[in-house]
């Protein structure tokens, strides 16, 4: 039974390919594309898997979409009519584009399917899961629980905003809904607006930059404009917004209760203010995560918690809710945002629709999320040499080595291993490492490699079996999604100077041994790596340390602010000439900066928008 899972026509189009349960390829159009969030039907993606598979698309048993448009359309109507006259405009300019393009999504789904084989009548193929239930899916799915209470959190899929599902088994039963326009996903989003970053990508930079601040609006917020029951339900105070009538996020109340206009990216500099915002409503998050948590646990008696939605992607708030020990055990699916509601529709269909037999794993279904494409040495070697590019091919021990020695000696390496991930975290396939001992790391990658703002913090790549000596946490987190304390040991105590620093002053006092990896509250985004998951990772990681005695790498994506993770040589060779990486690693192919074609260089980080 082969099933083609598809998400398109919001953000992060994605495909995936289901093989009698198993998961054997997923990947975001935009890696193909080179077009951040690439909503469009993913051509080239299902091109792909189909092609690693070796089959064609007349091999497709289902084909299982994401969501059900007529509802998002249904939803539109019901705004507008629960706000009018308000709205007007707003209502006015979107209608002729859901017209046209959403309301009619079947046929325009029918369309992009037949540009591919006009012969097969997809019609009898096609599924459609609501937008939860495939968050849902993805979660429990591949998790390693035979049951489970299912928490996803988002924006808004057709209505549902934050839901809870039961999973047991090879059925998943909806459970509650809180609906549009009251919504986490979407208060996170109008802070992410007023503090001047870039709604549905910026989130992650309001997340970062919390820990500069002082969470001094928490209760303004608690007391105006959300209101958290202690079993986690929620509703906002709509006076505050303007999502549902107007362009932007947030109204003018909004601006009032916060002092001001929202800062103008392209003009204001982040102040003091914009620090405490983001920590604000980062605690508002926690806090509603933790009490849904405790909602959930009380109502389901279950043990075990699956996350999916793009709120799952805080793993901040994941850290704190694992912390408080609600659950024996979380697992958060790693592509929690709209790509990963590719492979719930799958995962629905096949054991949800069609009933078929689910095999719990004991680690999980999800293969390290080592999804994408991989290219054997000879295409390496191919795609170079036409290029252009200087590189020699090393045995694989000796690559190693000169790699390990390479970031012992403070060089910024490109690393390019495998299968490409799916979801939006370098796990150790598509990534820039570094040394976690350096104390400039962190800010010269941010401004010489990433182009993107100095505060932005790095994560940690750490042997799984030395997680607990270095980071306050038990349990793997192989996906990068959860956040924890540097040890206490291994931190390093501010004189009264530095305490009294503010906002990204703060930035470079060093925390600790390892102060690339620290963040200014001492904590860090961890990512546990083993032998199994990523041997080639592990063994990098397992010489740097007998170099250095800390088994820990700096570890963040191939890529620059605003494009895409890498996923060709040509793209990691094109990203390393135009930055200030010093070596490139792809498969056993090495090639230094300083070999390379100066003709070959240049302006990079001109190349993509902000993000």
């Amino acid at each position: 039974m082969k099933i083609l899972g598809i998400s398109a026509f919001y953000h992060d189009s994605a495909a995936c390919l289901i093989v009698d349960g198993e998961i054997c390829s997923a990947v975001q159009e935009e890696r193909f594309t080179r077009v951040k969030h690439d909503s469009r039907f993913p051509h080239y993606a299902i091109e792909y898997i189909l092609k690693k598979k070796n089959i064609s698309i007349k091999d497709i048993d289902y084909i299982a979409f994401y969501d059900k448009p007529f509802l998002k359309f249904e939803r539109l109507l019901e705004t507008y009519l629960a706000f009018a006259p308000k709205g007007y405009s707003s209502f006015a300019k979107s209608l002729p584009v859901w017209i046209k393009d959403k309301l009619f999504q079947k046929k325009t789904i029918l369309d992009e399917l037949k540009k591919i084989d006009s012969s097969i009548r997809f019609n009898d193929k096609l599924l459609f899961s609501e937008h939860h239930q495939s968050h849902a899916a993805s979660a429990f799915y591949p998790s390693p629980f035979e049951n489970a209470a299912i928490l996803t959190m988002d924006g808004v899929g057709e209505w549902a905003t934050t839901s809870l599902a039961v999973g047991e088994g090879q059925k998943m039963t909806m459970r509650k809904e809180i609906h549009f326009p009251h919504s986490l996903g979407l208060l996170y989003s109008a802070f992410t607006y007023y503090t001047g970053f870039k709604v549905n990508s910026g989130e992650y930079k309001v997340m970062g930059l919390a820990p500069y601040g002082n969470p001094k609006y928490v209760n303004l917020i608690k007391d105006n404009i959300i209101d958290i029951k202690s079993d986690g339900s929620y509703r906002l105070n709509m006076n505050y917004f303007n999502y549902c009538t107007g362009l932007t996020m947030t109204n003018h109340r909004f601006h009032e209760l916060f002092g001001g206009d929202p800062r103008k990216p392209d003009r204001d500099p982040i102040t003091q203010k914009e620090m405490d915002l983001a920590a604000s409503v980062q605690v508002v998050i926690e806090d509603a995560v933790i009490a849904l948590g405790r909602g959930i646990k009380k109502e389901t008696g279950l043990n075990n918690l699956c996350l999916a939605g793009g709120v799952a992607l805080n793993c901040v708030a994941n850290g704190k809710l694992l912390r408080e020990q609600i659950f024996d055990k979380i697992w958060i699916q790693p592509a929690s945002g709209d790509a990963g509601g590719a492979l719930g529709s799958a995962l629905l269909a096949y054991y949800h629709f069609l009933s078929k037999e689910r095999i719990v794993r004991e680690a999980d279904a999800m293969k390290g999320a080592y999804l994408g494409p991989s290219f054997k040495d000879a295409q390496i070697e191919d795609e170079l040499t036409k290029i252009g590019a200087k590189f020699k091919i090393v045995p694989y021990d000796e690559m190693i080595e000169e790699t390990a020695q390479s970031l012992a000696d403070g060089k910024a390496v490109g690393w390019f291993q495998g299968a490409m991930e799916f979801g939006p975290r370098a796990l150790g396939a598509r990534s820039i490492l570094g040394d976690p001992r350096s104390p400039s790391m962190q800010k010269n990658l941010n401004l010489k490699v990433k182009f993107r703002e100095s505060f932005r913090p790095f994560a940690p790549s750490v042997l799984e079996e030395h997680v607990s000596k270095w980071f306050e946490i038990e349990q793997e987190s192989p996906y990068m999604l959860l956040v924890a304390d540097v040890k206490k040991d291994k931190q390093k105590k501010m004189n009264e100077e530095e305490e009294n620093l503010f906002g990204i002053d703060k930035l470079n006092v060093p925390r600790s041994e390892i102060p690339a990896v620290t963040h200014v509250d001492y904590s860090a985004r961890v990512q546990t790596v083993n032998e199994t998951r990523n041997p080639v990772y592990y063994h990098l990681i397992k010489s740097f340390y007998e170099k250095t005695n800390v088994p820990v790498l700096v570890n963040t994506s191939f890529n620059v602010r605003g494009e895409p993770i890498v996923c060709t040589p040509e793209d990691a060779f094109r990203c390393f000439m135009g930055t200030n990486l010093d070596l490139l690693i792809i498969g056993n192919a090495v090639l230094k900066k300083e070999d390379q074609d100066s003709m070959l260089k240049e302006r990079y980080e001109d190349k993509f928008e902000l993000d």
